[in-house]
């Protein structure tokens, strides 16, 4: 194994496992959760392994490495390509010791295409002729780039669940079975995180990515002090280490910030500046008024404008086919932009009111039938 990777992936539990789970980001980590407590729900004696956070070690995963300290993206990924390079190498090597009836890999297309693929060539993977399914959780964007991936996907995995009903189509020309098992964030068990509430605090919510927060933290935080007034507001973090770049932009004291995983409910909250990632998901399904923002360095931004063929950015407008939230990337996020966009939400009722129907339209959307479950297909999967 490459001298580039610090650690070697410990032995499963018992000697044996069932299903090992790659989640690299923050988001992954907790979707994937989801399913594992579903999973355990119904067949408590199943052995679970994963790459992924702490959300996955509390649902009964044995974490085998804390991949979302190590989430980039980007151009940042080049930087450390021969550790992505060795962590492949050895989660191959340890799928091919330990043999789980399963590996399903949990968004993170970047990484985790490339460790099926190597797992199909070493002949490990079922499509390969061994012994492990390969399946995915939360489809790769291929509708919004690079859609010829789904022929490779189609050759290395064995299933994939979606949580998008559009995606299904996606791949209908593929042999890959493809399934709608409805979205994590309107399941039977979701607890958001955030709430409507017309008298709150505004959110301002520049991601979990160290790049990203740089660039866009410093912009919320101008374009909140500029509406001046009384009003206080909240961000959310998911993680001790980000804390420290977000208190580097020098935040006001009417600015509070609160660990994603260590609040008591959800966040009521009267408006939102948010990045176009998950949080922008829960904010659109709670019915926060708002607009969405980004900046990413000028390279990874013109490479994107090249390869992404989709007329939004925010989840919620492609879905809807519509903005739910408007946007403002990269040279538009201005602070007079975001202040405006933020008087409007807090002062036009006729706003607030259309951002609630267009979240119980989104819900809808995204439902599923309540048999057709993440951890139902899993279960499925694993026979």
């Amino acid at each position: 194994m490459s001298k580039a990777l610090p650690f070697r992936l410990p032995a499963p539990r018992e000697g044996r496992v069932d299903l090992l789970i790659v989640a690299a980001e923050h988001s992954g980590d907790q979707h994937a959760a989801r399913m594992v407590r579903g999973v355990l729900a119904e067949k408590s004696e199943l052995r679970i392994a994963a790459l992924g956070g702490p959300a996955l070690a509390a649902a009964g995963a044995q974490l085998l490495e804390n991949m979302t300290a190590q989430s980039t993206i980007g151009f940042a990924v080049f930087g450390r390509l021969s550790f992505y390079r060795a962590l492949i190498d050895e989660v191959v090597r340890w799928v091919g010791q330990y043999k789980p009836r399963a590996v399903c890999f949990v968004d993170s297309s970047g990484l985790n295409l490339r460790i099926a693929k190597k797992l199909f060539v070493q002949g490990i993977s079922a499509k390969a002729g061994g012994t492990t399914k390969a399946l995915y959780y939360i489809s790769p964007q291929i509708w919004a780039s690079r859609a010829k991936r789904r022929f490779a996907m189609a050759e290395h995995l064995d299933g994939l669940a979606a949580i998008f009903p559009f995606e299904v189509e996606a791949y209908a020309d593929t042999n890959l079975p493809v399934e709608f098992v409805g979205h994590p964030f309107v399941a039977a068990d979701y607890k958001p995180p955030v709430a409507y509430d017309p008298d709150g605090p505004v959110l301002l919510l520049p991601g979990s990515r160290k790049g990203a927060v740089k660039r866009i933290f410093p912009v919320l935080l101008e374009a909140f002090s500029r509406m001046g007034g009384e009003r206080k507001a909240v961000t959310l973090y998911p993680s001790d280490a980000l804390l420290w770049d977000l208190q580097m932009a020098n935040p006001p004291e009417s600015v509070e910030f609160k660990k994603t995983e260590e609040r008591d409910g959800p966040i009521a909250a009267s408006a939102v500046l948010t990045t176009s990632g998950t949080m922008s998901m829960h904010c659109a399904l709670a019915g926060i008024p708002g607009a969405v923002t980004y900046k990413t360095d000028l390279l990874t931004y013109w490479l994107g404008r090249w390869l992404v063929k989709v007329e939004y950015l925010g989840i919620a407008n492609l879905i809807l086919k519509r903005l739910m939230y408007p946007e403002y990337i990269q040279g538009a996020a201005t602070p007079e932009s975001l202040a405006r966009e933020l008087e409007l939400a807090l002062s036009d009722a006729g706003r607030a009111e259309q951002t609630r129907c267009d979240a119980a339209e989104l819900k809808a959307m995204l439902s599923s039938d309540s048999a057709v479950t993440a951890a139902n297909w899993m279960l499925r999967q694993l026979g």
